[in-house]
């Protein structure tokens, strides 16, 4: 399975085309499911274009793109960076009034199984985020909700291409134990790399502007779609 990761935690700053309203998302979500993309994955905006968990953004986020590429699995982000408090974090899955189909609940943040929690709870499946580098795979493992999850991101956080493959063997022995079916990426300089190891492991895998800003060839990516063809064709590509 390969997902498409439309915008993360970047601004504009950083990339001028970056899709941040809800109808920028759906345009997107569109045209990088055509590309080859089997699944979404969105960071909901506030008026300020930074990220946020507000029931009324992810409401109208989630809904645009649901719209746009029907049939297809959308999901947001829970990430601290937007509410620090987990307790905040959960109170507001709880209030979300449109559900999406999951949510990654990243491992290392103070709070992830409360978080998860509140997200099962109202039948949202849980993405597992699991960087490189943190704790977050002990943590994850010794949950007793961990067979409960929809996936496993394997989060690889070394941006240098050797640095980061190394990490990605050690990150996905960590993660033998773990029941559900691993989602493996990278991210900058280390994305590639990283996409070609998960396909010849025949893993699932994601890419988009959220991880890289780049085509394989180091040419600016002009948008999601551009990046999702790229992965498309190295992963079946890959022997």
């Amino acid at each position: 399975m390969l997902q498409v990761c439309l915008n993360g935690a970047r601004g504009r700053a950083e990339c001028s085309h970056l899709p941040l309203t809800a109808a920028e998302l759906a345009v997107a979500a569109r045209e990088a499911v055509a590309a080859g993309a089997a699944d979404v994955h969105l960071h909901p905006k506030d008026g300020d274009a930074r990220d946020t968990l507000e029931a009324t953004a992810v409401a109208a986020a989630v809904s645009a793109v649901r719209a746009a590429v029907p049939g297809v699995a959308v999901g947001v982000t829970t990430g601290a960076w937007a509410v620090p408090d987990p307790y905040v974090r959960a109170a507001q899955v709880r209030s979300w009034t449109v559900l999406p189909d999951h949510a990654s609940v990243n491992w290392h943040e103070d709070g992830a199984a409360e978080v998860a929690r509140a997200l099962l709870d109202r039948g949202i499946g849980v993405e597992a985020g699991i960087y490189s580098g943190t704790p977050a795979a002990e943590r994850f493992l010794a949950w007793s909700g961990s067979r409960r999850v929809l996936r496993v991101l394997a989060e690889v956080t070394e941006t240098g291409a050797q640095d980061a493959l190394h990490a990605a063997v050690g990150l996905l022995e960590a993660l033998r134990p773990a029941a559900a079916p691993i989602l493996l990426h990278g991210e900058d300089a280390a994305a590639w790399p990283v996409l070609r190891l998960a396909a010849a492991r025949r893993l699932h895998t994601r890419i988009g502007l959220e991880d890289v800003l780049h085509l394989p060839d180091g040419e600016s990516a002009a948008d999601n779609a551009s990046l999702v063809r790229a992965a498309h064709g190295i992963i079946h590509a890959t022997p």
